[in-house]
């Protein structure tokens, strides 16, 4: 259930911090009208672009510009909306604001508007998450995505999902309660293909659902070994620059270099870490512990091999060790870097499902190897056209939905208790619901909004 939006206006500075050409004000609530009388000597039309001066309480002018009012209800928020593009000084549009307060508005929270389009019916939830996304998209698949749920594209298939459940508990609930109707429903192959059908476009909804939430999170990537296998050689290759300093020098990185790049529109967060070896000196030991911390916090590892050394029986306990304390669902790729010294051609062997990879990070043979092995493993589907923004919650919601639907076919199956597969379906259409917020607790909206940046 939504609740009903505050009585009071709020306002906040919607451009993003610093000196620009333009800053706006956004001003929403009940009194906007009152304030755009009081600071401009007159109401805007709506939606007509007007010239004013701002004026404060002593008829003095803090600044002039363009004057947008947009009246209740066909406004983002649902509410009567104002805004003021001014000249974007700190200090002009710092006075404007404090000119606003003094006029009956408060401060906005952090996504207070959105939220306010939200509760007044505007967007769904899973549309007002799209904007934080849009603003925060790293690439620009991730933005296309982003705008994709932003127009309704996520929600349109939650809500037919939705639909299809209540369609199918309806049919279930009405062949318990009327029984005299005679509607076998237990050996009705309309119920058990419906539920089959159902559970196959929730699995295509989930994968697509994946995909959004890796080009919007990215994954944690980190590069690990022993001293000079090539590590920094590897991330200042990806990176495509000189990011790391690279000698013949064991030990050289001592501290963690974070660098952030993109294959595919994928962000990946890439960490270098301090070579691993027994009895080093006391920085080092500082250096290798932030490593192994690193590790236990990453998504994938790529395990560095010097291969003209031919070590890998020395790296053996050291990778089972990595392995035995690895977050879960991450994974581990052994790299044989530097095959430009044993004149080798990059390749790929897969043995006891653990991968390694052939490659020289000096030349950057095999570099496109690894790019395309990184995206199998994440799981991203490059020709997949149905990429929608999606985060962390919207997954569980999947799986949970998933995960009712599931267990109410096994009622249905094995036992044949259509009233334990009629629970099953409102479940999964309650979790469905906690996707576009038509079912919502008050403390997931105030974690949702939090998020978001003021003006938004």
């Amino acid at each position: 259930m939504k609740t009903p939006t505050s009585t009071d206006t709020i306002a906040a500075i919607a451009t993003a911090p610093g000196k620009g050409g333009i800053g706006i004000i956004r001003i929403s609530g009940p009194d906007t009208q009152q304030i755009a009388q009081a600071m401009l000597g007159s109401i805007p039309q709506p939606r007509i672009a007007e010239y004013h001066t701002f004026k404060d309480a002593d008829n003095e002018t803090i600044d002039e510009g363009i004057a947008l009012l947009f009246p209740q209800p066909n406004s983002f928020t649902g509410e009567d909306v104002l805004e003021l593009h001014g000249h974007g000084g700190p200090v002009v549009l710092d006075s404007l604001l404090a000119q606003i307060l003094k006029q009956g508005a408060r401060l906005a929270k952090p996504g207070e508007f959105s939220e306010r389009a939200f509760l007044n019916g505007k967007l769904d939830l899973a549309q007002a998450e799209a904007i934080a996304d849009l603003i925060d998209a790293s690439s620009q698949q991730a933005a296309r995505c982003a705008i994709r749920s932003l127009q309704g594209e996520f929600s349109r298939e939650i809500q037919k999902l939705t639909q299809q459940v209540i369609e199918l508990r309806c049919y279930v609930e009405a062949a318990i309660d009327f029984p005299e109707e005679e509607i076998d429903f237990l050996s009705d192959s309309h119920i058990t293909t419906d539920l089959a059908n159902i559970i196959s476009q929730v699995n295509n909804v989930l994968t697509s659902a994946q995909q959004g939430v890796i080009l919007r999170e990215g994954i944690h990537l980190v590069i690990a070994g022993k001293p000079n296998a090539g590590k920094s050689s590897l991330l200042n290759r990806l990176c495509g620059r000189d990011s790391a300093i690279v000698t013949n020098i064991p030990g050289t990185t001592r501290d963690i270099l974070r660098e952030n790049i993109h294959i595919d529109g994928i962000p990946l967060h890439i960490s270098d870490t301090a070579g691993l070896r027994d009895d080093p000196e006391i920085i080092e030991q500082e250096g290798i512990r932030r490593a192994l911390e690193e590790i236990k916090q990453a998504d994938h590892i790529l395990y560095l091999i010097d291969c003209e050394k031919a070590e890998l029986q020395e790296n053996e306990t050291i990778i089972h060790d990595l392995v035995a304390n690895l977050s879960e669902n991450a994974a581990i790729t052994l790299i044989r870097n530097k095959i430009d010294l044993l004149a080798e051609s990059p390749s790929k062997t897969i043995i006891n499902n653990q991968t390694t990879l052939s490659l020289s990070a000096k030349t950057g043979a095999g570099i496109d190897l690894l790019r395309e092995h990184l995206k199998t493993q994440i799981g991203y589907n490059t020709h997949c056209t149905s990429h929608f923004s999606a985060r962390r919650r919207h997954l569980n919601a999947l799986n949970k939905a998933l995960r009712h639907l599931s267990h109410g076919q096994t009622q249905l199956q094995q036992h044949q208790a259509g009233e334990l597969l009629a629970e099953d379906l409102r479940l999964c259409q309650l979790a469905l619901n906690e996707i576009t917020g038509e079912f919502h607790a008050d403390d997931l909206l105030g974690q949702i909004f939090s998020q978001f940046c003021i003006g938004k």
